[in-house]
């Protein structure tokens, strides 16, 4: 991405493979670059055209369909073929995610690609092709329904020969070719640049389900859903719905929430026979599958909030990323924090957070920042792990750092009710708690190695940054039309408007060309949160099915009847395990299911209850074993992976104190009077400092002895509460610690000593 010279252009310097520029500065570049995954299809020619058109017209169909643009209105002109908008709420949500679905199976292979034609498996192409006439059959039946309920036909699911034409020329070969479609998609070799046949099945499988659907709760068989008497249609279709949304899932985000989500599965049909807080009573599999594919379910909150608030904002970040912004926020991140002591580190702390407005995934922004920073830190002296570490801890926090906050506070304020300019406000602290964690831990480990920070000559000039700040005004739109009573939607539009209007202040102005790129783009990322979220939706429907979270609260309520403080421990464990392994929207979805209701039942405030569960399924990220961003920091650093999410959680070890922070005192939330928010957050920062202090070792200058290191922790601890009482004994402690350094100097080398091991 070299510049181009042009009149009025500065053609950028480029870059060596340690990250510093020709010129003399660290000029980041690519940050705004889309990562190409590796089971990725690389189309050419017209498929890529085709898919590029696709793509743009998914994610510009929603940005249409939530301003309720219309064509007709403006213009007189009817066109064919096009929705009406603002469309049915299901409808909405249908259309949402068979359009995910039907783009994440073009785009991503089921399996590992072959290197060459003659490693091609063509030969499964004939069996891909009767189970896609199978597919036809299904769809061919579902319009035809579509027809009969427009023309008048009053659908009745008890009635024996709908119920035959149901079950044998919709169900069953939308089942068969369902089934086939994914197997024959994990035997499949094909070439990266086409598409496999098992891939068109699931496609034509997927459309089938959405039509038939639409048809059906166009009636009135949407209220019979969960009772004996909804058509064994939505069943049947619900049954492949929920097979095609796994099976992409799998695709675009492992393997891990796929298990949880086939745990759950398992649960409704054997829940009877478990004890305790865990049996439920029998479920018939027609009753769960004609609920799980409504708003009980996957239709319900996760895709509710996926279909509008986080494509929109999708579409936000893609027009940001086609204006460069990314590539401005690492380069002003450089020249604000680079010329400290391990400068690269704090770099990667202030990037993330700036990175965080825009892009709320960990691993994301792991990939956006960690690919110039961690080459950096390891230059200036950090070893491999710390290095991948320090960028996972940080890239974490983006997901907690308002305005955008990922898509967990979208999900937030769907379930609480509360409005999302709130929970956006009570994010502020929380959130600057964290990345000022994170800043400690990094300082004095860089004290700690003497590291220096770096030279002038190898930064961005700080005034050339400042003279470019405009480019944060999207950002600030939508902050300001956010508070100024605008709905999320408009904001959020606005905000992308003036992405678009700012890049012509730039060498990246956006014409048509450039537009129809971003929208693409959005489309492309927009696959894997829409997967996760339906995927989600599945086991939010079996939680509130079987009830399995009512029994949750229940148990939890008792626990806080012996120990308040271990009901909460025990809320964070569960929250954190749920996390592990996923993207932390559906981790967030399913704790704010099970483990949310039942803090709540202990007479916890809703948004601190769900701010305590959303702070660990972030936290999760980086917490071993399975910890999603320091296994992504670990490719780009080379270091092991599971070293690095120990680091990493040694690194972040302060931030899984700052919920419990805001439990026990609310103005960390905004919640309070001025003064009151101003000394609590004035003594968590003193809180979060002593115990990043005790956790490195390092107080005031120097290293502290380890009963020194112990005493300050306790001390930390102190400030959790947020009392006056509690403050003033943690920071009196703090101080007689310094006092004892200062003037006893006990050696900072003696170690524990331990008799009687032999």
């Amino acid at each position: 991405m070299a510049g181009i010279r042009d009149e009025g252009v500065e053609e950028k310097p480029k870059l060596d493979a340690g990250g510093l520029a020709e010129g003399g500065g660290v000029i980041a570049e690519g940050v705004d670059d889309e990562p190409i995954e590796a089971n990725r299809r690389d189309y050419t020619g017209w498929h890529l055209t085709l898919m590029a058109w696709f793509a743009g017209l998914y994610a510009a169909f929603h940005m249409a369909a939530l301003n309720g643009l219309s064509i007709a209105r403006w213009t007189g002109i009817e066109l064919p073929l096009l929705p009406t908008f603002p469309m049915e709420t299901w409808n909405f949500r249908i259309v949402h995610v068979a359009g995910a679905l039907l783009l994440g199976f073009a785009l991503f292979a089921g399996r590992a690609f072959a290197e060459d034609p003659r490693k091609e498996t063509r030969g499964l192409d004939w069996p891909s092709w009767a189970f896609a006439a199978l597919g036809l059959v299904s769809l061919g039946t579902a319009l035809s329904f579509s027809v009969e309920i427009a023309n008048g036909a009053m659908w009745n699911g008890m009635d024996p020969g709908i119920r035959g034409r149901e079950i044998w020329w919709f169900g069953v070969p939308l089942l068969v070719a369902t089934a086939g479609g994914i197997v024959l998609s994990w035997l499949h070799g094909h070439l990266r640049s086409s598409i496999a046949a098992p891939d068109i099945v699931l496609g034509i499988c997927a459309v089938s389900v959405a039509v038939y659907l639409i048809a059906i709760y166009g009636t009135l068989m949407r209220n019979s859903t969960g009772t004996p008497f909804a058509p064994i249609g939505i069943s049947l279709a619900a049954v492949a719905g929920v097979a095609l949304i796994l099976e992409l899932t799998r695709r675009v985000a492992g393997l891990a929430l796929v298990i949880i989500s086939g745990i759950f599965l398992l649960y409704v049909f054997t829940g009877q026979f478990l004890p305790g807080f865990l049996n439920s009573p029998p479920i018939a599999w027609e009753r769960f599958f004609s609920q799980v594919y409504t708003d009980a379910g996957i239709l319900g909150p996760t895709t509710a909030v996926s279909s509008t608030y986080i494509i929109l904002f999708i579409i936000f970040a893609a027009f940001l990323s086609a204006s460069k912004v990314g590539d401005y926020f690492v380069n002003f991140a450089f020249a604000a924090a680079g010329r400290s002591r391990g400068g690269p580190a704090k770099v990667a702390i202030f990037a993330s957070g700036l990175m965080g407005m825009i892009n709320g995934t960990s691993a994301g922004n792991v990939v956006a920042t960690g690919s110039l920073t961690i080459p950096l830190m390891k230059k200036v002296g950090y070893k491999p792990t710390t290095a991948g570490a320090v960028e996972a801890a940080a890239s974490t926090g983006g997901q907690i750092m308002p305005p955008i906050m990922g898509a967990g506070a979208f999900i937030m304020a769907e379930i609480t009710g509360i409005p999302y300019t709130e929970i956006a406000i009570a994010a502020i602290i929380p959130a600057i708690l964290y990345f000022v964690s994170i800043y400690f831990m990094v300082d004095f480990e860089a004290a700690k190695l003497g590291m220096r920070g770096m030279r002038e000559d190898e930064l961005p000039k700080f005034r050339k940054m400042v003279r470019q700040v405009y480019l944060f005004l999207p950002i600030i739109i939508l902050i300001v039309a956010l508070f100024m009573g605008y709905s999320v939607i408009r904001a959020g539009t606005l905000a992308t408007l003036s992405a678009a209007v700012v890049s012509w202040l730039t060498p990246y102005r956006m014409g048509p060309r450039e537009i129809g790129r971003a929208f693409e783009l959005a489309g492309i990322m927009s696959i894997q949160i829409i997967a996760v979220c339906a995927c989600a939706g599945i086991i939010v429907g079996v939680i509130a099915l079987t009830g399995v979270g009512a029994r949750f609260s229940s148990l939890l309520l008792g626990i806080a009847g012996a120990s308040e403080l271990l009901a909460l421990f025990f809320a964070m464990c569960i929250a954190i395990m749920l996390g592990m392994g996923m993207p932390t929207t559906a981790a967030y979805a399913v704790a704010a299911s099970v483990v949310a209701p039942g803090l709540t039942s202990l007479g916890i405030q809703p948004l601190t209850a769900h701010f305590f569960v959303f702070y660990f399924a972030v936290v999760s990220a980086i917490t071993p074993p399975v910890a999603l961003a320091s296994y992504a920091a670990a490719g780009i650093s080379g270091a092991n992976p599971m070293a690095t999410s120990m680091a990493s959680f040694k690194i972040g070890i302060t931030a899984f104190v700052v919920p419990f922070m805001f439990f026990y005192n609310s103005a960390l939330l905004m919640d309070g009077t001025w003064p009151e928010i101003g000394r609590a957050v004035l003594t968590a920062v003193v809180g979060v400092y002593l115990l990043s202090a005790a956790v490195q070792g390092w107080f005031v200058g120097g290293r502290i002895v380890w009963w020194l290191r112990t005493a300050l922790g306790i001390f930390a601890l102190f400030m959790i509460e947020g009392g006056i009482l509690t403050d003033l004994i943690g920071i009196g402690g703090a101080v007689a610690v310094w006092a004892v350094q200062r003037m006893v100097r006990p050696d900072p080398n003696t170690s524990l000593a331990v008799r009687g091991t032999d």
